[in-house]
Formats: structure tokens, sequence, C-alpha cells
């Protein structure tokens, strides 16, 4: 039991890693204070309990930091980030880029659900054979409430379609040592759909999943229906802390440039909130 890895000494890794990471400034020195103050005396071994009693400590300042407990792991930990693995192109074509449902219902609107958004490069095709199907519909439903996030880039494709032909900026992310922005790609001419939209919205929308709905409702372009997202705003990168943790940690911040801040937090607030069972039939009237 004395090699066990403590509490205290994961808290230690995780704080030392957020400091590299994170953008400097108040958030993420309220981060790293509120770990270190909770876990700092804390001496017990790592499991699962304590992995999530960390969890929801950050979560009081970054919804987004989430550790992973694999009591049979071996892997070494980071020294340096290693970024996101590529994914497997095989598996993403299996799903169809996680376009689960694009249906044209009896009243003529278009349904479609989204459930991630992998990377534009594999995922386009699908999405744009959705989008394709969209038109002439009286209406679009977009489904984001299984949407866990995602490629940014993936979030600015889809929104080109809804917001227009010409370019238009979402964000731009911050990061301790550069910032990029991301904006709709250009389109040609009519290409755009201009249809009523309703994004559909509930706890199981995250991340980049609500920045998709986020920049859709800041922009005046959508009705947002159903229930509050969890509001997790950060990019977040994967860093294995020991050999039986693998953490997903903040590395940037969103800035919307139309509201100058972000859905942290605060979730995506529905325009018209809706339990799950009629959240389709109020959003069709919503739009009506």
């Amino acid at each position: 039991m004395s090699d066990a890895l403590l509490v205290h000494d994961l808290v230690q890794r995780l704080t030392g890693w957020l400091s590299r990471l994170m953008p400097p400034g108040a958030r993420r020195d309220a981060l790293v204070a509120v770990l270190t103050e909770r876990f700092e005396a804390v001496d017990t071994p790592v499991g699962g309990a304590e992995c999530v009693s960390i969890e929801r400590c950050a979560w009081t300042v970054s919804r987004h930091l989430t550790l992973t407990f694999e009591p049979g792991g071996t892997a070494r930990p980071d020294t340096v980030s290693p970024g996101w693995p590529d994914p497997d192109p095989d598996v993403v074509r299996a799903r169809a880029a996680c376009v689960s449902q694009v249906q044209r219902l009896a009243d003529g609107t278009c349904l479609i659900s989204v459930d991630d958004l992998d990377p534009i490069s594999l995922a386009q095709p699908y999405l744009d054979a959705a989008f394709t199907l969209a038109q002439g519909s009286a209406r679009i439903l977009l489904d984001l409430r299984a949407n866990g996030g995602g490629d940014p880039a993936t979030v600015a494709h889809i929104a080109g379609r809804l917001l227009g032909d010409t370019p238009t900026q979402l964000s731009e992310v911050v990061y301790p040592d550069r910032r990029r922005q991301w904006w709709t790609p250009a389109l040609p001419s009519g290409t755009s759909l201009r249809q009523p939209v309703a994004v559909l919205v509930g706890p199981g929308t995250f991340s980049s999943g609500e920045a998709l709905a986020y920049h859709l409702q800041t922009r005046g372009r959508v009705a947002v229906v159903g229930e509050s997202t969890p509001g997790a705003a950060d990019h977040i990168t994967p860093i294995r802390l020991a050999p039986t943790v693998l953490a997903f940690l903040p590395e940037a911040y969103v800035v919307d440039s139309i509201t100058g801040t972000n859905w942290e937090g605060a979730g995506v607030v529905p325009d018209v909130l809706s339990p799950p069972g009629t959240v389709i039939e109020t959003a069709v009237a919503a739009l009506r």
C-alpha cells in the first residue's frame, strides 16, 4: 500500500499540468487554488470515487475537466502534452460521422440528428448529404441532445450551412501562447439553407455541441428548444497523470465574437423550455 498513488500526490500533478496548459489569469489561479485547498491534506489512495470527487470540485471553475480511473493501467505518465490521436477513418465512416438520423416528417419538417462532431475532413460528406436532404423542407430541427462535442471546424461547417454563404466569424479560442479565430466557410451562392431552424439541446449537449447551439443562438438564426446544457466551454487535451488516471484538461477558452463571452458554467439556455418527451412538437410549434 506504501506505493499507492495518494490523492494529494495526484492533485499536485493535476495542478502542475493546469499551470502549464491553461491561459494565465484569475480563472486558472482559482482552479488551482480550489483543488489545492480541498485536497492538499488528503492522503487516501486514489480510486474511482476519489477521481469523481476531484472532478466535482474542479467543475466549480471548469466544467470540462474530467478524470478517468483505469485500475489496470500501466502506461507511463505524460511529461509533454501528446495532443489528440487521429481518429480511425473506418470507425468514423461506419457511424456516418455521427449523423444518426435524417428524417422528413409528415408536416414537411426535416429532423437532423448529429450526435458528435467528428473531424471535418471525414464528416463533411455526411453533413453535406444531410443538408442536401433538408433542401425544400418547411423547417429544420437540428437535434444536438446527444452531441458530446468534437472538432471546432465541424462546428463552423454546420454553422455556415445555416448562417449564410458569406464567411462569418464565430469565435476566438485563447491559448496561453496564441489565439485562433474560427469562421464559417465561404460557400457557393445559394448553398446555405434559409428555412426556419430550431436547435434541440439538453443535458447531453456538451462542449463543441454547446458551442454550435450558442453561436447560432447569439446570431438570432435559430430557436433553441429543450433543456439547459451543462456549460463546458473550455477546449481540452488528454493528459495521463498516472498509470491509472487519464485526465482531460482545459488548455484554452472560447470567446464568442458577438457576446464577448461564452457558456461556461451557465450552459446554453433554451429560448423555449421543453421536456424531452415533447421537444419535437414544441420546436415545430415555436417555428410556426
